[in-house]
């Protein structure tokens, strides 16, 4: 038998098994084990905890402990039970199969009541318009107020940058909402932008102010858009805010013909202004500095007449499937399409 020096076995090894080899101080320390007196290479038996901890006796130990403390951490269930990160990565993710997640906010705890009413109205609405197929679509406005800020904070999204391995992550300043705002009403069709009616004296959408000021200035826009249609064919969505459910505000529709469409209570997730248009457009607003609230107002109305045909055809069939989503998870809220 060849006597061969760690280095020579390295070699060889690296010859009979190229990059699954061991390292050369891996050959010296085998070296010293067997002059020693060490005669194999499997590992002794040691003492404390078994080598495999990811055991029937703790994946049920760690199963009661998340059911008992669903906040639990990491660091505290391997103090508990006194086994490895590894070991405990392998129970939750290959043998629970848990996983952790932030709660989800919704805009409301819904009653089975409201519930079933969101249903219904999905089933109303998907009959009434065929899914969005049918061209009594294209008489129907939909329309909600919201609040422009002269200076609205980007999301931590759209701070975002790359960075390479040796940059600094960035820091931003916490920045709060500018309290000067302007409140604007903004309507839509499924032909596109309709009209967006300001409050210039109040800040509280009234009766009143919804009657006398802003719907005759929408319907004016949309006989505009719609020369040859009658005013009793337009149909009205919009939420039940008090000012959109107040009598005065029914009498003007009664007296002028216009057919309302109802809308579930405590429903943003269905209506487009809500899960489109505002959030769409506020996005490109947010992080700019403006003189005053009326000028971020106006880049408001810019970025609404930016928004191209497709980007109205998306906002209804995505009305629409969100329609099928509600109905498919019994009224409850779903998630973002």
């Amino acid at each position: 038998m060849r006597k061969l020096s760690p280095k020579e076995s390295h070699i060889q090894l690296q010859d009979t098994f190229g990059e699954k080899s061991p390292s050369l101080a891996t050959v010296y320390n085998w070296y010293g084990e067997f002059n020693r007196g060490r005669k194999t290479l499997s590992d002794e038996m040691r003492s404390g905890r078994p080598a495999d901890a990811v055991n029937p006796e703790n994946i049920q130990k760690v199963k009661k402990i998340i059911k008992n403390e669903r906040r639990i951490i990491i660091d505290e269930i391997m103090s508990y039970l006194d086994i490895s990160r590894g070991s405990l990565h392998a129970i939750l993710h290959e043998h629970l199969l848990v996983r952790k997640v932030a709660a989800r906010w919704i805009p409301h705890k819904l009653s089975e009541e409201q519930m079933t009413t969101r249903v219904d109205w999905c089933k109303f609405m998907i009959r009434k318009f065929d899914h969005g197929r049918s061209k009594l679509l294209n008489t129907l406005i939909t329309g909600d107020e919201t609040w422009i800020y002269q200076y609205d904070p980007e999301t931590k999204q759209q701070s975002s940058v790359w960075l390479f391995p040796d940059d600094d992550p960035p820091q931003k300043l916490r920045r709060a909402r500018s309290g000067n705002k302007q409140m604007v009403a903004s309507f839509i069709s499924k032909k596109g932008y309709v009209a967006t009616i300001p409050l210039i004296e109040q800040k509280t959408v009234t009766a009143s102010w919804y009657v006398n000021i802003c719907m005759p200035q929408v319907i004016e826009k949309w006989s505009i858009l719609h020369p040859k249609a009658y005013l009793a064919s337009l149909q009205w969505h919009h939420d039940n805010a008090s000012a959109h459910k107040a009598a005065l505000t029914m009498d003007f529709f009664a007296e002028n013909g216009i057919k309302l469409i109802p809308h579930p209570a405590y429903s943003p997730d269905l209506a487009p202004c809500d899960f489109f248009l505002f959030p769409k457009l506020k996005k490109k607003i947010k992080g700019v500095h403006f003189d005053s609230a009326e000028e971020a107002r106006l880049a408001y109305n810019g970025a609404l007449q930016d928004l191209t045909k497709e980007d109205w055809e998306n906002c209804f069939e995505s009305w629409f499937r969100r329609m099928d989503l509600c109905i498919q998870s019994s009224g409850i809220y779903f998630e973002k399409l």
